[in-house]
């Protein structure tokens, strides 16, 4: 492709709407455009990448046996509310009516819809097991959609469903799924890791997040180095049990801290350490206050929260709500005389002794208070996110903690979708059972931006080979000179024929825009025909990232860069 008669419309500076790497490489590149907040266009050089990850999804889940399908976006309310995710989704889903006055809504998931395909055509053990899977628009009307890409409202995504006749085989395709994933990622060129995750809105006891390693990653992962466990901060266990000096209770004294809230603050203005003053969280899980007990240096996991009370949802009181359970404004809530609420605690607290609490009374807090003495908790939970050093619950070594971004999540389902909805089948006996069920997704957009957020410099994007929209850029310096143009002209058609995709940049522009250009849209290599050329007959062959500037004639070029395109794509 030349470069003067294609879209691509770069940037020189950072736009202001853009908060993270990816988005404002992607803009600056020319490779996207902001519709709508959260909605984008993709312009020809971002439908590239889009495409190429499309084909790698696509031939993993082909070579695995899945089936390709298309969904509609457009969903009607009937079969939400067969599941109950009508009511119980949130926001995010797009609710709307149409002019029969009928509710439907834009399809952020498609659980629903592909188990009514299967229970309509599916009868009978011998058609499985199955596995389908359509690479399509998805939206979600997310609260506050940013950093591009990442967390945008419409996405493309690859989400696929197996349906299996019981566990066994649930476990094969999970299996299977599970085996593609990592081939799709490597086959991407990224740097990922698989972990174990939270269930969340989609269902199911079993799940794991993909996560692409990249400092900026929204997500945590806790990892072990020693035996390989591996989790999302939402769902790594907090083994490790805290031994605290022994100590004699002493008395009970409440003490004045005007206008102290925050537990640093407090601790500060008390002279104690955090890890002595314990936090009270006043939540509101399924609509029931309870008041959560978290050490001051600690930080409440609400996905814990959640699943160790069985819950479906939790959320943090408002203001007016806690002043109304406790009697007090916010910070100043503590667990002593607390009578209206449930109080449950994280385990870490079991053994302390002589802690800060909250006195329910603004500008006052307790000091020196005990569990049992002064006040009970119902249970001890883990309740806390991990922290750096705590021990692995597998082997009991060191864990660390890296950050990642999310660009694929599957799930154990079971029943939960088949059962609500009636998706059955005749087993080997004739009897009839419910369908067994999975779920795969991949972010296809996100995983473009995750991309970039894990290769890129100074000076722009640097995209694996696999993923690049253009293999090649090569640059014609001095395009009014007809013997490079005509060596230009040369090389790129020799390129092209052995299958390499080239981005020639024969515009009048000087050697600086030219070679500022190559670098922010980060194909992998630069071949550069100049001045060494017109003196040596050779053109100028350098990778993106680091170091190799070869000299090479123009027939070695297109030898060393078909070689390379064949091995990395």
């Amino acid at each position: 492709m030349r470069l003067s008669r294609y879209f691509l419309p770069t940037l020189r500076e950072d736009p202001a709407e853009a908060e993270v790497i990816s988005h404002k490489l992607m803009l600056r590149a020319g490779m996207i455009r902001r519709l709508a907040s959260g909605i984008y266009s993709f312009l020809p050089l971002g439908l590239r990448v889009l495409r190429k990850v499309e084909r790698i999804v696509r031939e993993e889940m082909d070579k695995a046996g899945a089936l390709e399908v298309l969904l509609p976006l457009v969903q009607p309310a009937e079969l939400w509310q067969e599941t109950g995710r009508w009511d119980k989704f949130g926001k995010e889903l797009l609710r709307f009516k149409d002019r029969k006055d009928h509710d439907f809504c834009l399809g952020p998931t498609h659980e629903e819809v592909i188990t009514d395909l299967v229970r309509k055509e599916v009868r009978s053990y011998r058609d499985l097991p199955l596995i389908l899977y359509q690479i399509a628009t998805k939206f979600r009307d997310e609260i506050r959609p940013r950093f591009g890409l990442m967390r945008g409202r419409e996405f493309i995504m690859k989400d696929a469903y197996s349906f299996d006749a019981d566990e066994e085989g649930l476990n094969r395709s999970y299996e299977l799924m599970y085996e593609a994933y990592e081939k799709i990622f490597n086959r991407c060129g990224l740097r990922f890791r698989a972990v174990l995750a939270d269930t969340g809105a989609i269902g199911g006891d079993v799940s794991h997040e993909f996560m692409v390693l990249a400092e900026t990653g929204e997500d945590v992962i806790a990892s072990c180095p020693s035996c390989g466990y591996a989790a999302n901060l939402e769902m790594a266990e907090a083994t490790r049990r805290f031994s605290y000096p022994e100590e004699k209770e002493k008395p009970l004294q409440k003490v004045s801290t005007p206008g102290v809230k925050r537990a640093e603050e407090v601790a500060a203005f008390l002279g104690v350490p955090l890890a002595k003053l314990v936090k009270t969280l006043i939540y509101l899980v399924d609509g029931k206050p309870y008041a959560v007990l978290i050490r001051g240096d600690h930080e409440l996991n609400e996905v814990k929260l959640r699943r160790a009370l069985g819950a479906e949802r939790v959320e943090m009181a408002g203001p007016e709500e806690v002043e109304k359970l406790t009697g007090a404004p916010v910070g100043f809530a503590g667990p002593i005389g607390l009578s209206r609420v449930t109080i449950i605690a994280d385990r870490a607290l079991e053994g302390l002794k002589n802690f800060v609490v909250g006195a329910n009374e603004k500008d006052a807090h307790y000091v020196n208070a005990n569990f049992s003495r002064d006040f009970k908790a119902e249970a001890f939970y883990d309740l806390r996110n991990v922290t750096e050093g705590d021990l692995c619950p597998r082997c009991g070594k060191p864990l660390t903690l890296t950050r990642g971004i999310e660009v694929g999540h599957i799930f154990k389902l079971g029943t939960k979708y088949s059962a609500a909805m009636g998706a059955t089948f005749l087993d080997r006996e004739g009897k009839e059972r419910p369908l067994v069920m999975g779920c795969y997704g991949i972010g296809v957009s996100r995983t473009v931006a995750a991309a970039i957020e894990q290769n890129h410099d100074a000076q722009g994007i640097i995209w694996p080979l696999s993923l690049a929209p253009f293999h090649v850029a090569l640059l014609t310096l001095g395009p009014q000179d007809d013997e490079l143009m005509r060596a230009s002209e040369a090389l790129y058609q020799g390129l092209t024929q052995a299958g390499v995709e080239v981005l020639w940049d024969e515009r009048d522009e000087r050697p600086g825009v030219k070679f500022k250009d190559a670098d922010l849209i980060g194909l992998p290599y630069k071949v550069v025909v100049g001045k060494k050329f017109k003196e040596t007959g050779k053109v100028e062959v350098k990778p993106r990232a680091g170091e190799g500037l070869q000299l090479l004639s123009p027939e070695e070029a297109v030898n060393f860069l078909k070689e390379k395109v064949a091995s990395q794509t």
